[in-house]
């Protein structure tokens, strides 16, 4: 369906056809693909560019800072000049970074790669979630994003277990590679296919101080504010997750590539599961109450894996208590993410670009400060891991305090 007959069948219908909200978490999947793919890579990664032990961390962390700039740049060129074209030049970017990455042999140079290769991937975050707030809010919109969640969730449970089959048969570089061709068809499934949802007479023409002031606009507004700031605590948690699962699995507790993938791929779809339930739940329960359960429920698992880690009951003797714990962190979140998004955008249609990307922005930043937090800490334990994802539902709980006390909360 070319994008002038599937705009109209939107117009029309009010809804997104399948095949778009496919297309439109394909293309969110390439933030994902490009985070957890080469974490099987790490030791190998620390070993060829010169790093030394740990660097591969300090990449990752690298790569969640150019998606808060980048998002933070992206969210106005949505708004301005509409959804595709900012997305077909974020998309651009991503390519050719990739490709740096593939060929550079220096650790510096891969750094730079990886921040600019992240910079061009924002647009991947942005857009998609703008296009779904130009179509639907509200609980439509909370279904269309599970649906979103459902089918870029299945990267995080590929990735790694692709990565470690390249790693079997190739070398790092291999994945940067496989990157490239990915931003490729990206780029041309979204000439063809995809439509810009955002009309002409919508799209904001503004300079530069008028665009930091709406983001300042934005940021004054408590609901926006505190609901992507518990979206943003689940991104610290998550992506601490990211930075040490591969030291806690793959060093302390010996497992190969391959298994380490097999577990990450398992516990993405605990993750994408626990999404589905609270998508399907949306229409009988409130989505503030639904995003407060997954708080109090990652509250209560990130404190057991820390209590439990801290006391030397779990510990690298005991990989199946650990990986359960884990699961259960992440099984909590995935009735915060969604809901938080959602209920962050319901007073910002008129922009929804800016607010996506000042939400973008927020999670990346948090999740980058994760990712040093990581880098930093020793690797002779998995207790650094546990501390570091508890400190995201102490977060998530003042924030959650401070909206149930300052905020009227949604009725729909």
């Amino acid at each position: 369906m070319s994008p002038a007959l599937a705009l109209q069948t939107i117009q029309t219908t009010g809804r997104l056809p399948f095949y778009l909200i496919a297309l439109l978490g394909l293309i969110t999947a390439i933030g994902p693909i490009s985070t957890d793919m080469y974490l099987p890579a790490f030791p190998q990664l620390d070993r060829d560019l010169g790093g030394g032990p740990g660097s591969a961390q300090f990449t990752l962390a690298t790569w969640f800072a150019g998606l808060a700039v980048g998002q933070f740049s992206c969210g106005p060129l949505s708004d301005r000049f509409g959804r595709r074209v900012p997305l077909l030049l974020g998309m651009g970017i991503y390519t050719l970074a990739s490709a740096g990455c593939a060929m550079t042999g220096d650790y510096r140079a891969f750094c730079l790669f990886r921040f600019l290769a992240a910079v061009g991937g924002s647009a991947g975050s942005v857009v998609p979630r703008a296009f779904i707030r130009d179509v639907a809010t509200g609980r439509e919109g909370a279904r269309i994003m599970t649906q979103l969640t459902l089918i870029f969730g299945v990267a995080p449970i590929l990735a790694p277990s692709l990565g470690g089959l390249v790693l079997a048969v190739g070398v790092w570089r291999w994945i940067f590679w496989i990157a490239v061709i990915y931003g490729l068809l990206a780029i041309a499934a979204i000439w063809f296919l995809l439509p810009d949802t955002l009309p002409l007479s919508r799209r904001l023409r503004l300079p530069p101080m008028a665009i930091l002031a709406r983001y300042i606009t934005i940021l004054k507004e408590p609901h926006f504010v505190l609901n992507a700031l518990i979206a943003s605590a689940g991104t610290f948690v998550m992506f601490a997750y990211l930075g040490g699962s591969p030291v806690v699995f793959e060093h302390l507790l010996g497992f190969t590539p391959q298994q380490y993938a097999l577990f990450f791929g398992a516990n993405a779809a605990v993750f994408i599961a626990s999404t589905q339930v609270s998508g399907r739940l949306v229409h009988k329960v409130r989505l503030a109450s639904l995003m407060q359960a997954g708080i109090y429920g990652t509250a209560l698992m990130a404190g057991l894996f820390l209590l439990l880690t801290a006391t030397g009951i779990a510990t690298p003797a005991h990989p199946l208590l650990i990986g359960a714990l884990i699961m259960g962190v992440n099984a909590a979140l995935g009735f915060v993410g969604a809901n938080a998004t959602v209920l962050a955008f319901h007073h910002h249609g008129a922009h929804a670009g800016s607010a996506s990307a000042m939400l973008g922005t927020m999670q990346f930043t948090i999740g980058a400060v994760s990712g040093l937090l990581m880098g930093f800490m020793p690797t002779s334990s998995v207790v650094p891991m546990a501390a570091v994802m508890a400190l995201g539902p102490v977060m998530m709980l003042i924030a959650n305090t401070l909206r149930r006390r300052w905020c009227a909360e949604m009725t729909e």
